[in-house]
């Protein structure tokens, strides 16, 4: 095993290894408990006709697994040292966008899921992906992330209750002195303290120090018994297997744009954090990432398995360089996560005390580290402000993460156009441009 794992090249041990992989899951450990909240629609009182709430049970179970699967083979297929599990911003956009927003019942939008990973498997066989991703200008790509994180946020600020609706001025503060909302206004406070400090996994560890607190002060039910901590593995019989029986039911113009926009998020998040965590990792060579066709087939077949159990898209985890920090550097470290996602499984029980006032903080921390984007877009140049500033800004006041890439992806011709610069667009986006244009148009 450290032959195939290179251990002696990479200069790294068991003992290092194992260490970053508990650490990795440690930091991303968070998506266990928020991924069930937001799916199920915790918190939601009012579904839009004919849509059901998922079972939150089952999606803990379906996140564990793709947790699970996709960090195992990124370990042993890719042998990089890159956890997956499903992406928080997508998943946001599954639960409300696609069926808060668009209607659409949540079985049908996991077909959506099925199918972009399909095609992402298709394009990464056929080295078809680089070529649209290199047709995505980089402006744009960090519009799209930075966007996705002020959607987020915006989440975890209603979901505490510290921003809720208006009939006057649409949004406003809400009762900092409600207890639930100073539980999480202490969840946020400590969380920022813990990452300040650079503790690697201070997200999770804001959750558990705010579910605590909750228990004492009587705000949540504490677990009785070892039984509300341990448990049996929630049954996944209420979500597996349902993106199959939907096929038929993807064929109309919004679920053109969701299957879109599963595909280019997951695209833009792969694509950065390999980069990101491998040039940490010292892995890449002459500028370029070795293996990256195996990287992009395990991160893409972990969607493909997520979908089939249940959950929204899976994807590679920025968490990962907390475990690169602690030393890690080969495919290992992410087969150690993967062991500590299977043995999550039996920890179901804590998901009645990890509330959506405990969880919303999580919310807020990450898409403030999403936001960090924003200083690397060409803002002085106004052909590229605009569609930026649409995309960042659409999404969370559409509270929609495709209104915003539709209206990003529909000015960026046009006002480089209007500029001469239309010898940089590459044709893909022209096609770009005309599928948002119907979908507005079908959306109307």
């Amino acid at each position: 095993m450290k032959k195939y794992f290179r251990f002696e090249e990479l200069g790294t041990n068991y003992r290092t290894e194992f260490v970053a992989g508990l650490t990795t899951f440690l930091a991303m450990a968070y998506i266990l408990f928020v991924n069930p909240n937001t799916l199920a629609l915790v918190g939601v009182e009012n579904l839009p006709e004919g849509v059901t709430r998922i079972d939150q049970g089952a999606v803990f179970t379906a996140t564990a697994i793709a947790g699970a699967i996709g960090s195992l083979f990124m370990g042993i297929i890719a042998k990089y040292p890159i956890a997956l599990a499903p992406g928080i911003g997508l998943s946001a956009f599954f639960a409300y966008t696609v069926v808060l927003g668009y209607g659409i019942p949540w079985q049908t939008a996991l077909s959506g899921v099925l199918v972009s990973g399909l095609i992402f498997v298709v394009l990464t066989l056929t080295g078809l992906r680089e070529k649209i991703i290199n047709a995505i200008p980089a402006n744009l790509k960090l519009a799209v992330g930075v966007g996705i994180g002020f959607f987020i946020a915006f989440i975890g600020f209603q979901n505490a209750g510290i921003i809720v609706g208006d009939e006057a001025t649409l949004v406003a503060i809400g009762d900092l002195t409600s207890p639930m909302v100073m539980l999480s206004i202490f969840g946020l406070v400590i969380s920022i303290v813990l990452l300040s400090l650079n503790v690697k996994a201070g997200i999770f560890f804001g959750m558990l120090l705010t579910a605590i607190l909750g228990m004492i002060t009587g705000l949540i039910s504490p677990p009785t018994g070892i039984d509300g901590i341990v448990g049996d593995v929630p049954s996944l019989a209420p979500t597996f297997g349902q993106a199959f029986g939907h096929f038929g039911d993807i064929f109309s113009m919004d679920m053109l744009v969701v299957i879109l926009t599963f595909l280019f998020v997951d695209f833009f998040d792969t694509a950065g954090t390999l980069v990101a965590v491998a040039t940490q990792a010292g892995l890449m060579k002459d500028n370029k990432l070795p293996r990256a066709g195996r990287a992009l087939f395990a991160d893409s077949t972990a969607t493909v398995a997520g979908a089939i159990v249940g959950t929204s898209t899976t994807t590679s985890y920025i968490e990962s360089s907390a475990g690169v920090g602690a030393g890690g550097r080969s495919g290992f470290t992410a087969v150690v996560t993967g062991g500590f996602f299977l043995l999550a499984l039996f920890f179901s029980p804590l998901l009645s005390v990890i509330t959506a006032e405990v969880t919303a903080p999580a919310l807020i921390i990450v898409g403030v580290l999403m936001a960090s984007s924003l200083k690397d877009i060409d803002w002085d140049q106004f052909e590229i402000a605009v569609p930026a500033f649409l995309t960042i800004f659409a999404m969370p006041l559409t509270y929609s993460i495709a209104t915003g890439i539709a209206l990003g992806f529909i000015f960026y011709p046009i006002t480089m156009i209007l500029k001469g610069r239309y010898k940089e667009i590459n044709p893909i986006m022209y096609l770009l441009f005309v599928i948002f244009i119907l979908y507005f148009i079908f959306l109307s």
